[in-house]
């Protein structure tokens, strides 16, 4: 049988009729000696194979009893060239066709497919109806949404409008969407009544469309809610999509937990903003340290290996706890009746890891400015706080577990006796936890003041502590001294700033948001550490939780770089009574 012309188009562009005509003409047996029957069972045995060109085995194929001009009609069909037909031969060729099996159908082009794939599997697109607070909080939760769909009410657009003022977060946040709705509503050959395309404006991950409200939509809440009031209206519009688009899902998303629960009051289905969580659990935070196994030596000894250099021990192990393992994190060994084991992750390489053990800061020929750390976990921050090779410092934990004290400690260490850095920069969210007091009066530093109460506490510790019996002059000069040294700075001038050679101390940060995380964090300049220290269970910032607080964030981001760490302070060592109220209040 000769072969079929090359066709004259791409296989995705050609008819479905092609392909069933294609399959018919290659495969079809057409002498009479045939039984009818058997031409369907050797075509299905031949097409459910690879596209290459088959030929029919010997003892099927007909010798000269099949004519030539019919395989030529046949092969001009295929190939779309010109052959004289009967008038008679219509019907048989319509037979032909319709009695080819299933498997010889065409191929869906693979582009065809995956656009197909969420309408045929997945059902249509949802549709989310954004309440103003999730643009005011994440400028850019309008690309978060992936394959779905963004409705936009009308009274959202006004609010917006109403927050573009200010210096304020909020207020930064509202322009840069209006600026992102801006670019999408001028994209070329974008129709608000048919939908905007969310990848227009280069973020490929939104695959859905953008809807205004274009016109007026009729709703029936109940009339004892207040119509006047923005959150009433944006209800309104859900319930109205709802009853207009039947065959698809529509919920609202909003951070306000009262207007979520005014809309499942309502039967409507309400969500929270949950994109900017770096943790859906605050519990799954990476705490810093991690506790061998108490068959770790058992199953470490023929692979061990050690070596020492300076006043540290290296230990080269492997095993299954390697794969928990990450760079610059603590693990520790205790046993009763053994020795223990203090040590941080330098290497990991395939199954095996480097162990480098601790100075010890629990050993008073180790006080850092005077103080020695107390527990397991404080000799940990120390050992990373004292480090030159560890550029970033995260310190979380509860109230009075010695973290603002531990971090001026080392600052001052590394400032005044080693050199390492020219200053302390200290700063803070200033966000407040009760009523705000109003203007202060004086300079930067005067209006940091009020909130600066932690620094002034340890550093009066840390000065009485160090002068001992010099008298009162000298705790005077010694505190002038150090004044010297620190500088207290506020975020808001922050951007646009270089630090180099500073020792920069973020108090607070759970308050911080990530965007303001990376703001003070990308102003470190050469030579210079920061410290970022807070506790996750006070976050008085307005819409900000454990999961979605720049801490978090921070502490995530830079697991397992070489030159960052962090630890949990898991135990406070403020006084018993700080401790108790800890955790039973």
């Amino acid at each position: 049988m000769p072969l079929p012309p090359a066709p004259t188009k791409r296989a995705a562009q050609l008819s479905p009729e092609a392909y069933h005509l294609k399959a018919v003409a290659d495969e079809t047996p057409a002498p009479a000696t045939v039984p009818a029957p058997a031409a369907p069972a050797a075509t299905a045995q031949t097409t459910g194979r690879s596209r290459t060109r088959t030929t029919l085995p010997k003892t099927e194929t007909a010798p000269a009893a099949t004519p030539a001009p019919a395989r030529g009609r046949r092969h001009g069909a295929a190939s779309g060239g010109k052959t004289s037909r009967k008038p008679e031969d219509a019907p048989a060729r319509a037979q032909a066709v319709m009695e080819a099996p299933v498997a010889a159908a065409a191929p869906v082009p693979a582009r065809r497919k995956a656009a197909s794939t969420r309408s045929a599997g997945q059902g249509p697109a949802r549709l989310f109806v954004l309440d103003t607070n999730v643009l005011l909080h994440d400028p850019m939760s309008l690309f978060r949404f992936e394959e779905h769909d963004i409705f936009l009410p009308m009274i959202v657009l006004e609010e917006l409008d109403g927050h573009k003022k200010g210096m304020t977060e909020v207020a930064r946040n509202g322009r840069q969407t209006s600026r992102n709705l801006d670019a999408l509503a001028a994209q070329t050959g974008g129709d608000m009544a048919k939908g905007l395309k969310l990848s227009a404006t280069g973020h490929h991950a939104a695959r859905g469309l953008l809807f205004f409200q274009t016109e007026p939509l009729l709703n029936d809440l109940p009339a004892s809610l207040p119509q006047g009031k923005a959150d009433n209206q944006i209800l309104g519009v859900v319930h109205a999509l709802r009853q207009k688009h039947q065959d698809r899902e529509v919920i609202l998303v909003s951070k306000d937990i009262n207007m979520r629960v005014k809309a499942r009051a309502l039967g409507l289905a309400a969500e929270d903003y949950e994109n900017d969580k770096t943790l859906d659990d605050g519990e799954l935070l990476y705490s810093g340290a991690l506790a061998l196994p108490q068959d770790f030596w058992t199953r470490q000894s023929k692979t061990i290996e050690s070596w020492q250099s300076g006043s540290h021990t290296f230990y080269r192990v492997s095993g299954p706890a390697v794969g928990q393992f990450h760079i610059n994190q603590f693990v520790y060994f205790e046993a009763p009746g053994e020795p223990s084991l203090y040590a941080r992750v330098t290497e990991i390489r395939d199954k095996t890891a480097v162990l480098k053990t601790l100075k010890d800061y629990t050993h008073l020929k180790n006080a850092v400015w005077g103080v020695t750390s107390r527990n397991r976990e404080q000799n940990f921050a120390l050992n990373l706080l004292m480090d030159p090779e560890i550029d970033f410092v995260t310190l979380a934990g509860t109230a009075g577990t010695g973290k603002t004290l531990m971090a001026l400690a080392s600052g001052l260490t590394q400032v005044l006796d080693e050199r390492r850095y020219t200053e302390i920069i200290m700063t803070r969210a200033t966000v407040s936890v009760g009523e705000d007091i109003g203007f202060l009066p004086g300079t930067e530093e005067e209006k940091m003041g009020p909130w600066m109460g932690a620094l002034d506490d340890n550093l009066e510790f840390l000065a009485k502590g160090d002068v001992g019996g010099a008298g009162e002059w000298g705790r005077a000069a010694t505190n002038e001294l150090i004044r010297s040294r620190i500088k207290v700075k506020s975020m808001n001038f922050m951007r646009g700033r270089t630090f180099m050679n500073k020792y920069v101390i973020i108090d607070e940060a759970q308050n911080l948001t990530p965007k303001q995380m990376k703001t003070l964090i990308t102003r470190a300049g050469p030579g210079t550490k920061i410290i970022c220290m807070g506790n996750l269970a006070q976050i008085d910032t307005p819409y900000l939780t454990e999961g979605s607080s720049g801490l978090t964030y921070a502490v995530d981001r830079f697991k397992g770089w070489p030159h960052g760490g962090h630890i949990t302070l898991a135990r406070g060592e403020r006084s018993r009574l700080a401790d108790f109220a800890s955790e039973v209040l």
